[in-house]
């Protein structure tokens, strides 16, 4: 079928919560990604952080073949190696005590939430059950990740919404001081917030927050979602933070491409959920927990690692190069770069680079946003750096 067909069917067939790009992708290789005319892209988006191992990589389709011929699913009633397999990579690649499985990052989040707030029940009775988040901050859908987002925009139409939120300003401690209150059972935070227009925190902030946090027993949470799998150039992002949160939520990059996601919690969150409390009909299932298991055993790897952090430099790098008043920032971490434009003039840019053959992603108000798949090349790069080139010159 064509785009227009395929248009008018998913119009009349699918909620209209998109707003997409007037392109039909249809198959893709490495990081480059084709329509159903032929037209190669460079894949600059990863499906949101997703395909961190870009596409049709031989090893996880591989797995993937290998575990659909043997047990797809079979509930967590029973025991299955590949979830405990990638639990055991994610507990020694961090230090963390253990993990809870679900399915997307705002679930992961939800749990994350339902852990702290059980955690500080279980240890100072009722009444401490607030949560903070940072202003511009993204932690899904649900209603109780909608509400621990820090966007305004957000709040609206799904009233009433959950209590027990509250909203700090990210690298001021003032802030987070006022906030601070007996309430409070738990701060969350992304260290470089990627729908809030790709802002990476301040270290010196995050680590007061940490010890502050840490004085007081209340928890840590880092919402690791996009951040984590090695976008940043080191497994998790926190770990170029020098802190050890309490809890650690992760997913799109996790499965490669396979809906996986869950939450690492230390040895004193380790034990607060206990059966019946939580769970996930689909959460580690063989399937997604063989992708993940295939995904770690590549991207957990110092070698690998560190060539993502050089080719982050080196993207980076390449844009700041480039001489034009129209880009006004380059920011980011890794493979996770923001460059700030002016937000009239953002939707035109977009589509410029996708009719020059690269595919790219928004965030915030001003900021075009690139997640390339972690094995880009570094003549992808350059390729991508041009097209940025024709079009701010």
């Amino acid at each position: 079928m064509d785009l227009l067909s395929i248009k008018e069917m998913e119009s009349k067939y699918v909620m209209q919560t998109y707003s997409r790009e007037d392109v039909l992708l249809v198959k893709g290789q490495g990081c480059l990604l084709y329509d159903d005319q032929g037209n190669e892209y460079i894949d600059m988006t990863s499906g949101i952080g997703v395909n961190c191992l870009g596409h049709n990589h031989p090893k996880l389709v591989e797995a993937i073949q290998d575990q659909a011929q043997k047990l797809l699913h079979c509930s967590n009633i029973f025991y299955s190696e590949p979830m405990v397999l990638v639990a055991r990579e994610l507990v020694k690649a961090t230090g963390m005590s253990k993990m809870f499985f679900a399915n997307t990052g705002a679930e992961a989040n939800e749990g994350l939430i339902k852990l702290a707030r059980k955690y500080s029940q279980d240890h100072y009775g009722k009444g401490r059950y607030k949560i903070l988040s940072l202003v511009q901050s993204f932690h899904g859908r649900t209603m109780m990740t909608l509400t621990a987002t820090g966007q305004d925009k957000f709040h609206h139409d799904f009233d009433p919404f959950p209590e027990g939120f509250d909203y700090v300003k990210a690298n001021d401690i003032a802030s987070f001081l006022e906030k601070l209150d007996d309430s409070v059972c738990c701060v969350i935070m992304e260290m470089i917030q990627g729908e809030g227009g790709v802002l990476p925190l301040e270290k010196e902030f995050v680590q007061t927050v940490a010890k502050i946090c840490k004085e007081r027993d209340i928890l840590v949470a880092v919402d690791e979602v996009q951040t984590g799998i090695g976008r940043t150039g080191s497994l998790f992002c926190y770990q170029q933070y020098g802190i050890q949160p309490n809890i650690v939520s992760m997913a799109k990059g996790l499965g490669g491409g396979v809906v996986i996601g869950g939450f690492l919690a230390d040895q004193k969150c380790s034990e607060v959920l206990t059966p019946g409390t939580h769970g996930s009909t689909f959460g580690g299932n063989p399937l997604s927990a063989r992708a993940a298991q295939t995904v770690l055993s590549i991207v957990n790897r110092p070698e690998f690692l560190k060539e993502v952090k050089e080719k982050g430099d080196y993207l980076m790098d390449g844009l700041k190069n480039i001489a034009s008043s129209k880009i006004k920032e380059v920011r980011g971490m890794g493979l996770m770069v923001g460059v700030i434009v002016d937000p009239e003039q953002r939707t035109q840019y977009v589509h410029a680079l996708r009719h020059r053959g690269v595919l790219v992603l928004t965030a915030g108000k001003d900021s075009i946003r690139l997640l390339p798949p972690l094995i880009i090349t570094k003549e992808q790069i350059d390729k991508a750096v041009s097209a940025f080139q024709e079009v701010f010159e």
